[in-house]
């Protein structure tokens, strides 16, 4: 899995690549500016109801923007991975078209144009995957932080897992109709897995989790079609 990362970072300066980046990242960063813009307002409108229990309006205008700060740096933490994938799934059929136009052009040619409405579907579905199966295991990593046993490796565990389904499925799609794709999943589990724990990792390291939407697709791109050689 790490030749596909090698094999996905020396194809990053190629211009249709390149050009998936700059959308998705202007993309992402809009709808966290425009999130960003609904918190401060609805913290201050909060803020302003209670001000008279907050000690005044400027102490309430202090604690509102503090509230704030707190609310989008757990977005951030939590967020910025369902949003820049849900991006990427929408544009991902570009990375992976450029993946495959230099590396598998057999496969390029019989590849199955994925309309934009499904594309849409996928990267919603994503974010709403992560989003709700995060929310369920709450109680788990609270357990979890609570005895000290591995809050951390679960979560990382959890989100690899549904990555690794994300990314995998952008390529798959281009390839197989969807009635296959189950079956696809069920045979490619352990790979999709350490794709998904790569795309995880890159997540976390600053700067890194910028290319990580992208990185990912094309990474995802090389592990099916080796695969498949396989």
């Amino acid at each position: 899995m790490l030749h596909t990362f090698f094999l996905s970072l020396g194809q990053l300066l190629d211009r249709r690549v390149a050009a998936v980046f700059v959308k998705s990242l202007l993309v992402t960063l809009v709808i966290f500016a425009a999130a960003a813009v609904g918190v401060w307002l609805g913290m201050h409108r909060l803020a302003e109801g209670f001000a008279a229990w907050l000690g005044g309006a400027q102490m309430a205008r202090g604690l509102a923007d503090v509230g704030t700060i707190v609310v989008l740096a757990f977005a951030c933490w939590l967020l910025f991975r369902a949003i820049a994938v849900a991006v990427i799934g929408i544009f991902a059929d570009e990375v992976v078209m450029a993946v495959e136009a230099r590396h598998y052009p057999g496969a390029h040619a019989a590849a199955i144009d994925v309309p934009f409405g499904r594309s849409l579907l996928m990267g919603l579905g994503s974010a709403g995957r992560l989003l709700l199966v995060n929310l369920l295991l709450s109680p788990l990593y609270i357990a979890l932080l609570i005895t000290g046993v591995g809050t951390a490796l679960a979560f990382f565990a959890v989100n690899a897992w549904l990555l690794g389904r994300d990314l995998g499925d952008m390529v798959a799609a281009r390839h197989m109709p969807q009635r296959d794709l189950a079956g696809w999943r069920k045979r490619t589990r352990f790979r999709r897995f350490a794709l998904g724990a790569i795309g995880t990792g890159m997540f976390l390291v600053p700067v890194l989790n910028l290319l990580a939407p992208v990185l990912g697709a094309a990474m995802a791109a090389h592990a099916f079609h080796l695969g498949r050689r396989k």
